[in-house]
């Protein structure tokens, strides 16, 4: 699980380098569920990451746009 100060580049960052063992077959099988479950978390983390930025920045447009 992403961890709570974790930024959205250490997750980038952390999953590009799951998807080079993955791609790279460097995983036993047994680590690869593991590592699919954590990337899949990955994945959500940056997921509201991106979705909460959307949100602050569509909200300060409208916010300018009605002071204006």
């Amino acid at each position: 699980m992403a961890a709570k100060k974790e930024t959205y580049s250490q997750a980038i960052q952390r999953l590009e380098k799951i998807v080079s063992q993955i791609e790279s077959n460097e995983l036993e099988i047994d680590v690869l569920s593991k590592k699919i479950k954590e990337a899949n978390e990955i994945i959500t983390f940056c997921t509201d990451k991106l979705t909460k930025a959307d949100r602050e920045i569509e909200k300060l447009l409208n916010d300018r746009q009605h002071s204006e």
